[in-house]
């Protein structure tokens, strides 16, 4: 018998869960620039040491806001958070597997096809339909990201564009798992998504956990901070929009990353790149502004 979320009736804050989903996405979109600071750590190395640090500051989270019912909170998440945190999980691990597999421009190719494969799976398993404008921006957005990987080389290994794609189907199967039972504290999922990911890489790492210090520093720092708040705030915002604007935002990291690069450690982006990002950017913030505009409408 499945498990229907509980029918409490859930007040809509648009604007403000959008604003939730560009700051965890600008957050997020350091993750390369970490990656590119390590010495030694492989792909396994930085999923294994990330899930540790993203585990302790997620439960820190709930711990601060539950106390004595962390416990009881986890225990309650059932099926529904059993199914995100392995949905979340498998993305974690295929994404940065796939990067190490194929090119960077493949896998953000492949990636930012997320918002159209969740806005298909929510059409489909909870009849959500996106709103012409997000549509619309989902679109442009897509039209940046195409611009800014078009001067990459290559088109990478198969296997790597696989892990990718599979990436992309488990991340859009977690938004639309968040979504359907947004009534449900879904935090614990998150320590789920962590204790899979652990598991999975420490007997592939056995014997090999050693790296420098400084690489563990980095894992943390991305797991701990860059990964956990915003996943944190892509939780409360699955209360607010539906699950194909969630993932819209994602693309905010696939067109900041080049430019924190660029900035921190003068790695200079292509030209198209930098028209590709400001096509993301700009439409993505049009799209959160034009929701401020309806709000201040609908209110006066």
């Amino acid at each position: 018998m499945p498990i229907d979320a509980p029918d409490i009736k859930v007040v809509p804050r648009r604007a403000y869960a959008m604003w939730l989903m560009v700051v965890g996405s600008v957050l997020i979109s350091f993750t390369g620039l970490v990656i590119r600071n390590m010495e030694a750590a492989t792909a396994l190395h930085v999923n294994f040491y990330r899930a540790i640090a993203f585990m302790a500051a997620v439960l820190l989270v709930m711990f601060i806001r539950y106390r004595r019912e962390t416990g009881h909170q986890i225990i309650r998440v059932g099926r529904p958070g059993l199914l995100a945190g392995a949905l979340l999980a498998a993305a974690g691990i295929c994404v940065l597997q796939a990067i190490t597999n194929t090119t960077v421009a493949a896998t953000l190719f492949i990636c930012s096809a997320i918002p159209f494969i969740t806005a298909a799976f929510a059409w489909v398993f909870l009849r959500e339909t996106p709103q012409k404008s997000t549509l619309i921006t989902m679109c442009v957005a897509a039209l940046g990201v195409f611009i800014m990987i078009s001067g990459g080389s290559g088109s990478g290994s198969i296997y790597g564009n696989l892990l990718a794609l599979m990436t992309a189907l488990c991340f859009s199967g977690f938004a639309v798992v968040v979504r359907r039972y947004r009534n449900v504290e879904m935090l614990p999922a998150l320590l789920i998504s962590g204790a899979i990911i652990a598991a999975v890489t420490l007997p592939l790492l056995w014997g090999q956990l050693a790296v420098p210090w400084r690489d563990v520093i980095w894992c943390f720092m991305l797991g701990g901070f860059i990964s956990a708040l915003p996943n944190v705030l892509f939780i409360i915002a699955s209360r607010h929009l539906v699950a194909a604007e969630l993932t819209l935002f994602m693309l905010l990291e696939f067109a900041l990353g080049p430019v924190w690069v660029w900035l921190f450690i003068n790695e200079i982006p292509a030209r198209w790149t930098v028209v590709g990002g400001f096509l993301v950017v700009g439409s993505v913030l049009c799209r959160v502004m034009f929701e401020l505009r309806q709000n201040r409408h609908i209110q006066s």
